[in-house]
């Protein structure tokens, strides 16, 4: 047999806190699915140069010593290829004013290395120091990466915020039913009714909005998700490009909305309590 409900809202009431928890719930997978989608970016793009570096022989004297080392750890070395002086002199060409032919003399024979692991390039690099520079990409990229990492922090923090707010809003709705149903609660007590009762009936009230609420919210909240990362990832711009997200971040989002009911219906059993007993 289906157990009535003995609390309800006014129709103004009961749409205008759906309309709240469906923006909260909102900016909730938004703020989830911006933070795992850069977490997922800078994850791809230290993996993409963890293990890749340049070697610069500024001393042309050094170059015969250079290729022995490069020679006896070739088991280290995944793939190496020379950059030639033209294609130095194209990089260089938006700040070149002249022809480059005076920068030949200049520029250092380098070699951009990928290695099997990072162990082994760090080995490789403590002996090649001694010949030539050796930059490690990872080392040159960490600004960027620090920056992405703090972004996602950010989308994180944006998150809690959200989640406190939900807790602030369901605390509300609970207090105020209790409100407009004063008589009602006075009733149940003359009539023997558990404090469970009376906190189960509460949260039926809450779960049917933030059901409501967390399935508006979370439609409207894909699409855009799929705009910002289809935008940021056709930018093809350096770690921009490599933001997306994973099947376990897919996972998240989803369970995100079920996750906001539940903790909308374990803030609303406590409210009631606490209510009940300043009663």
């Amino acid at each position: 047999m289906k157990t009535p409900i003995v609390f309800s809202l006014f129709r103004e009431q009961s749409i205008f806190m759906t309309a709240i928890m469906s923006l909260l719930t909102f900016l909730a997978v938004l703020s989830l699915g911006i933070g795992l989608a850069i977490g997922t970016g800078v994850m791809r793009w230290n993996a993409q140069w963890d293990t890749i570096a340049t070697i610069q022989v500024v001393n042309p004297d050094n170059a015969v010593a250079v290729k022995k080392i490069i020679y006896d750890n070739q088991n280290k070395i995944k793939n190496i290829t020379e950059i030639t002086p033209q294609q130095m002199e194209n990089l260089l060409r938006p700040w070149i004013s002249s022809d480059g032919n005076a920068l030949q003399a200049y520029l250092p024979q380098m070699y951009e290395v990928k290695f099997y692991t990072r162990n082994e390039m760090n080995a490789f690099g403590s002996a090649v120091s001694n010949y030539a520079r050796f930059l490690t990409h990872y080392q040159a990229l960490r600004p960027s990466i620090a920056a992405g990492w703090h972004m996602a922090m950010i989308a994180i923090l944006v998150l809690i915020l959200v989640i406190g707010t939900i807790g602030v809003c369901i605390s509300y709705i609970a207090r105020n039913t209790a409100q407009l149903h004063k008589h009602e609660l006075e009733i149940l007590n003359q009539v023997g009714a558990t404090d469970a009762y009376i906190a189960k009936q509460m949260q039926m009230i809450v779960a049917r909005i933030c059901i409501a609420a967390s399935a508006s919210g979370f439609i409207a909240a894909f699409p855009v998700l799929l705009l910002i990362i289809g935008v940021a990832t056709s930018a093809r711009i350096g770690l921009m490009s490599m933001i997306g997200l994973t099947g376990f971040g897919w996972v998240c989002l989803i369970l995100m909305p079920i996750a906001i009911v539940m903790f909308a219906i374990c803030i609303t059993r406590r409210t009631t309590f606490k209510i009940l007993q300043n009663k």
